[in-house]
């Protein structure tokens, strides 16, 4: 089980890179957005194009950005008997959440999204809007994502299996590795 705990602590170091680019995306959106509002308003000029790209850098901060919020489980979640359990019981409840619920949607959706940008990607598709740009990088976004989120789902999975064989240490109500 070693080899698949580093291997999952691998794809830790992945989606803990890939948040990071996710961040820097929101600051590079929050300055298109205000160079967009300042060249509109104040010089009366206005390009399709750079309201895509905000659009698309939307696009890889939510699919970037997601297995990291799941890594460090700050994902949605109803609590309703979760908080409540002590000892192994918010294991085997992430457990059972990860492989019946979580895995099986990521699959699905990659699996929906691939052909969608395999015929983007194909036909070159363009945006309907003057200036716009083509389609298939934000469309990349989407099975990149959930393959990411199918990575990172494993990994939570390897650890959880390993916390509970005593190969692994995490505060299991907040599941962050105990330093």
């Amino acid at each position: 089980m070693s080899a698949l705990l580093k291997l999952a602590l691998g794809v830790d170091w992945i989606s803990d890179r890939l948040g990071r680019l996710a961040s820097m995306a929101v600051l590079f959106t929050a300055l298109i957005s205000a160079g967009n509002a300042f060249v509109r308003y104040v010089l009366d000029i206005s390009s399709n194009g750079w309201l895509e790209i905000q659009w698309y850098l939307f696009a890889g901060i939510v699919m970037l950005g997601a297995p990291i919020v799941l890594k460090l489980n700050e994902h949605v979640r109803v609590d309703i008997f979760y908080g409540r359990l002590k000892g192994h019981g918010p294991v085997y409840i992430d457990l059972l959440g990860l492989i019946f619920f979580l895995l099986p949607v990521m699959f699905l959706l990659a699996y929906l999204s691939w052909p969608l940008l395999v015929k983007m990607y194909i036909t070159n598709e363009m945006s309907s809007n003057a200036g716009g740009l083509i389609r298939w990088p934000a469309m990349l976004m989407l099975p990149l994502g959930f393959a990411l989120m199918v990575a990172q789902g494993l990994s939570e999975i390897v650890k959880r299996i390993c916390y509970l064989q005593g190969k692994y240490e995490m505060d299991t109500h907040y599941e962050k590795p105990v330093q």
